[in-house]
Parts: structure tokens; C-alpha cells; sequence
């Protein structure tokens, strides 16, 4: 048994002869990736979304304290409804409700009275820095929903705020 190799046969271009190559194929390079596009009024929109929602949770969650039987305006409740206005007058399609609260001390009506009071007294005062009146109202309860239900002065002192509720 004998194992061989077969015989190719080949063929060559005679020299000089010149030899014209076509490519024929439809291969076209793929594209480069996209570049992310940026939409910068969609980041615009979200960020100002973003500090909209913070402005309205600072605007609701700091509330003002009153000493006793008053409903004189600290100079820190001051500092506090100003920055309350600055917040109103950037987005004037927020509006608040103003509640007026009191401590224990003193009879039920008196106490609405009081903290009926308390409550205009910041209305007031936002109105003199800018904000428009009917984006606002007031209410009283007096001492029926006390933030701290302890009877003693840190208690009292808690219990005599108003409150700002968004709407």
C-alpha cells in the first residue's frame, strides 16, 4: 500500500498579464456608536423639579413659636416667614394655610381667639413681604392639637406655633 499525494493543478498569469480584482460585496463599516444625546431641557425640567419639591418641604415643615399669651412676632419667626415668602413668591402656584396653635392654658375660647391671632400675625407679615393674600388663609385650633401633649413649659412652649400647611 502506498500513500501519495495527488496531483493539484494550478494555474499562473503569464508575467506582464495584469490582473483586475473587483469587489463586489455590499459590506458597509456599522456606524459608530450614538453619542448619548443630552436633553438639557429634560434636566432642566428635573432639576427644577427637584428644588421645587425641597422648597415646598422647607416651606411646610418649619414652623414659628410665640412666647406666651403673645402673638408678637419673634425676630427669628421674622427671619423664618422671610425666608417662607422668598419660597411663595418663586413658585406662585403654591399656596398655604396658616394654623394657629396655643398650649393647654386658658379657657377654649380664648385659646381659638389666640390662635386665630398667631396665625393672621404671620399672614400679615407675608403679605407685607410680597405674597398675595389669596394665595393664603388662616385657621385656629386653638389648643386641640398639641404637638407635645406633656404639661409642663418645654411642652407649652412647643404647643404655641403656627403651622404651614401646602396646598
Amino acid at each position: 500500500m502506498s500513500a501519495g499525494c495527488a496531483k493539484k493543478k494550478t494555474t499562473s498569469t503569464p508575467p506582464g498579464a495584469q490582473v483586475e480584482v473587483k469587489d463586489e460585496s455590499k459590506w458597509t463599516p456599522p456606524p459608530a456608536p450614538a453619542e448619548p444625546k443630552v436633553d438639557e431641557a429634560a434636566l432642566a425640567a428635573e432639576a427644577e423639579q427637584r428644588a421645587r419639591t425641597e422648597a415646598v418641604e422647607e416651606l411646610k415643615s418649619v414652623t414659628i413659636h410665640f412666647d406666651f399669651d403673645s402673638y408678637e412676632l419673634s425676630q427669628e419667626a421674622r427671619s423664618i416667614l422671610a425666608l417662607k415668602a422668598n419660597i411663595m413668591r418663586r413658585y406662585p402656584d403654591v399656596g398655604v394655610v396658616i394654623e394657629g396653635h396655643c398650649d393647654e392654658r386658658g379657657t377654649e375660647e380664648y385659646n381659638l381667639a389666640l390662635g386665630e391671632r398667631r396665625a393672621r400675625a404671620a399672614y400679615e407679615h407675608l403679605v407685607i413681604l410680597g405674597v398675595a393674600p389669596e394665595r393664603m388663609s388662616i385657621v385656629s385650633f386653638g389648643e386641640e392639637r398639641p404637638v407635645n401633649p406633656a404639661h409642663n413649659e418645654t411642652a407649652w412652649a412647643e404647643n404655641r406655633r403656627d403651622e404651614f400647611v401646602v396646598q
